[in-house]
């Protein structure tokens, strides 16, 4: 069992920033994968990065250039930093944890029924 404790979320006017994190705890062996996912009202889960074990990283293309991703190996964390947020970025924002390792760019990434592990969410809200 994998547990994450997502923080971070809250209020900011567009054009802000704020970093979410993600603490991993428990068997993090099995956090080859992590991901970030969100889901506005209404909306179905959408795929918002993630990183590999390997250190490679991806992030959607709705959120290149704004929004990356790193991660703390030794501490068994992964952090989102989001800049130049947009009303349209206000979602809840899930960490996720999967076993198994993808390449860069593989799909399989991007899909929540590839992760065995979820945090309960943080919201993030952007005021126009």
């Amino acid at each position: 069992q994998v547990q994450l404790v997502e923080s971070g979320g809250g209020l900011v006017q567009a054009g802000g920033s704020l970093r979410l994190s993600c603490a991993a705890s428990g068997r993090t062996a099995s956090s080859e994968t992590m991901g970030w996912f969100r889901q506005a009202p209404g909306k179905e889960r959408e795929f918002v990065g993630s990183s590999q074990s390997s250190g490679s990283t991806d992030v959607a293309d709705s959120v290149q250039g704004r929004f990356t991703i790193f991660r703390e190996f030794r501490r068994g964390r992964v952090h989102l930093q989001m800049n130049s947020l947009k009303p349209e970025d206000t979602a809840v924002y899930y960490c996720a944890a999967s076993p198994n390792r993808y390449g860069r760019g593989s799909s399989n990434q991007a899909l929540a029924n590839s992760y065995d592990y979820w945090g309960q969410g943080t919201q993030v809200t952007v005021s126009s």
